[in-house]
């Protein structure tokens, strides 16, 4: 039977994130309102990319602490086990049949649901930014996702809340809630259309996710660098609206 603990890091690392992407959109908007700019707000709203990869850094450093405080090595969790190489092989590839589905379609559906014109979300979210912060994002922003985002729900957050006494289901369940919801302050803008489709367009892609890791730990190496490539599909859009 595992040890419950009741150390409070689980349950940060489940908020950390989204209270990060808020914060540090302050503190951006904050230095443009100091230089002047009449809508801050909205100019730090552009740097999202920025944003994430701060909270990245952040996330990496205190996963490479937490794991040490117990004894193990964050980057471990990215080894392929290769004496399982072919059935978890086999096993991604049964994964990808659905996972571009769950990942694209409730995007699609929710532009459409909440938005007159669903083009009005891309515009909201793929914001123009200098030639130079796009070639720098198009690197760090999808690399450093890969290595912070699932790890921190689903190879921390969750086995850690399971070993103190909350059920399987439920930490499962409060990793990939958490995971979906902290798009809504990426960026952070008070639209409350926007707001909705940023917190809910991943919310199948999180469970999804969630009950795979759950059950087959060992596939986070690949399910990582399938992350890495979609946001690196994803940044290569804001090239653009660059200038």
């Amino acid at each position: 039977m595992a040890s419950k603990t009741s150390s409070p890091w689980p349950w940060i690392m489940l908020v950390a994130r989204i209270s990060l992407f808020a914060g540090i959109q302050v503190l951006i908007a904050l230095c443009f309102y100091l230089a002047g700019f009449t809508n801050a707000w909205e100019s730090a709203a552009s740097w999202w990319p920025f944003t994430v990869t701060i909270t990245n850094l952040i996330c990496i450093s205190l996963l490479v602490w937490l794991f040490n405080q117990d004894g193990k090595r964050y980057w471990d969790i990215f080894h392929i086990q290769r004496g399982n190489l072919k059935s978890d092989l086999l096993a991604l590839l049964l994964l990808l049949v659905f996972l571009g589905p769950v990942s694209f379609l409730p995007n699609l559906l929710l532009g459409n649901l909440l938005f007159v014109d669903p083009q009005q979300t891309l515009a909201l979210l793929i914001r123009p930014l200098p030639l130079w912060a796009v070639y720098i994002s198009l690197i760090l922003f999808p690399v450093t996702q890969g290595l912070a985002e699932l790890p921190t729900y689903f190879s921390y957050s969750m086995p850690k809340l399971e070993s103190q006494g909350v059920h399987r289901w439920a930490a499962v369940t409060l990793a990939s809630l958490f995971l979906s919801l902290q798009h809504l302050a990426v960026p952070l803008l008070f639209n409350y259309q926007f707001i909705l489709w940023r917190a809910l367009m991943f919310l199948p892609f999180a469970f999804f996710v969630g009950i795979v890791l759950h059950w087959r730990p060992r596939l986070l190496p690949y399910l990582a660098f399938i992350h890495v490539l979609m946001d690196l599909s994803f940044a290569a859009m804001l090239i653009g609206v660059a200038y």
